[in-house]
């Protein structure tokens, strides 16, 4: 295994792991502030929205190049 394919693996094993950890805290966010569907659906669209550029980024470079 070279060192541009570990990098690679790292990249997406650590960010994959911290959106879901992010998923995660919004969720209990979403529970600690007793926050119906309705809220929920905010919180997960307005929070959410940063990583889902990110992985939208990651595939149009993938798709692209």
């Amino acid at each position: 295994m070279t060192i541009e394919t570990f990098e690679y693996y790292s990249l997406i094993i650590g960010c994959t792991g911290l959106i879901l950890y992010m998923l995660y805290i919004i969720y209990r966010m979403g529970q600690a502030s007793k926050a119906g569907r309705y809220g929920f659906m905010v919180l997960f669209i307005a929070l959410g929205l940063g990583f889902i550029g990110f992985i939208a980024k990651t595939i149009l470079v993938e798709v692209m190049g």
